[in-house]
C-alpha cells in the first residue's frame, strides 16, 4: 500500500491543489485550510450553502493567495495586509482570525451574492485542538484520508461514479481493499505517523458537483452512503488523522499499519 494522491485547500470549500510533495504538520499539509470565507459576525461560510466556492481556483504565491473565478478578474490576498483581529467560529469552535483586504471581500461578495469576509488563520493559530495544540480552519481534524479501494467500491454502487474531489481529501491511499481503514488505530506514510483518529461523516457537500458547483438531484453519492455506511458516528466516508511527528510527504510513499483497532 502506498500514497496515491495529495490535496491542499488553501480557501476553506474553495478548489483543492493537487500536489505530488508536501510539508505534513501538526496543523495538516503546509497552507491547508489557512483561508476561510465568513459572514460579518465571524459564522463560517462554506460550500454546503453556497457551492459556488467549489468553482474558486487558488493558486499559491509567495506570502499570498491568487485567486481565480469564471468570468472574474483575478485577484491576490496577501498576508501582510492581514493584520486585524477579526472573529470566527468553524461550527462549535470560537476563536480570533486574522481580516485585512475589503477588495477580496467584495470580490467573493461579487460570487456569493452575499456579505463576507476572508480571513486568515494568521501566522499562528488561535484555534485549541484536543489539550495539546492548534487547528487550522478545517472542520474538525488536520487530515482526511480516503481509500482510494473503498471510493472504487463505491462507485460501483453508483450509476454516474464520483471522484476523489467530491469528498475533498488530503491524503489518498492505495488500501488492499475496501473500508480496510476502518480497522487502522495508527499508520505511518513515508517518515510521518498519523492516529487514526475516527470515520468522517458525511453531509450534502458530497452532492455537490465540484466542477460546476451545482448540486446533484439524485442526492448521490450521500444516498448509497447513508445506505451502505452508517456507522455508530454516522453516515461516514474516509478517515480523520492526526500527525504525530511532522515530516514531508511524497506520492509513492508506503503506507504501513502500526497499530489496529482489533485484534482477533
Amino acid at each position: 500500500m502506498h500514497l496515491t494522491a495529495m490535496f491542499t485547500h488553501p480557501v476553506k470549500s474553495a478548489r483543492g491543489i493537487a500536489t505530488t510533495r508536501a510539508y505534513a504538520g501538526k496543523l495538516g499539509l503546509l497552507h491547508d485550510r489557512e483561508w476561510l470565507l465568513v459572514s460579518p459576525d465571524g459564522k463560517q461560510i462554506t460550500a454546503r450553502t453556497h457551492p459556488q466556492l467549489l468553482r474558486v481556483r487558488v493558486e499559491l504565491m509567495p506570502g499570498a493567495i491568487l485567486l481565480h473565478y469564471p468570468g472574474k478578474a483575478p485577484i491576490l490576498a496577501m498576508t501582510t495586509v492581514y493584520t486585524q483581529a477579526h472573529p470566527a467560529q468553524v461550527w462549535q469552535d470560537d476563536f480570533a482570525a486574522r481580516h485585512g483586504d475589503i477588495r477580496v471581500d467584495a470580490w467573493f461578495g461579487d460570487i456569493l451574492e452575499a456579505d463576507c469576509r476572508l480571513l486568515w488563520l494568521g501566522a499562528q493559530s488561535q484555534r485549541p485542538f484536543l489539550e495539546d495544540g492548534q487547528m487550522s480552519f478545517a472542520d474538525g481534524y488536520p487530515y482526511l484520508l480516503v481509500n482510494q479501494a473503498s471510493l472504487d467500491a463505491l462507485n460501483q454502487q453508483l450509476a454516474a461514479p464520483v471522484t476523489l474531489r467530491h469528498f475533498r481529501p488530503n491524503l489518498v491511499v492505495s488500501g488492499d481493499y475496501p473500508w480496510e481503514e476502518d480497522e487502522w488505530q495508527v499508520i505511518r506514510i513515508g517518515e510521518v505517523e498519523f492516529d487514526v483518529m475516527k470515520p468522517c461523516t458525511r453531509c450534502v457537500l458530497t452532492t455537490m458537483d465540484p466542477e460546476l458547483g451545482v448540486k446533484r438531484e439524485d442526492g448521490e453519492p450521500l444516498q448509497t452512503l447513508i445506505r451502505t455506511r452508517r456507522l455508530a458516528e454516522g453516515v461516514c466516508f474516509g478517515m480523520n488523522l492526526r500527525a504525530r511527528n511532522e515530516g514531508v510527504l511524497e506520492l509513492g510513499a508506503p503506507l504501513e499499519i502500526l497499530e489496529q483497532r482489533y485484534n482477533f
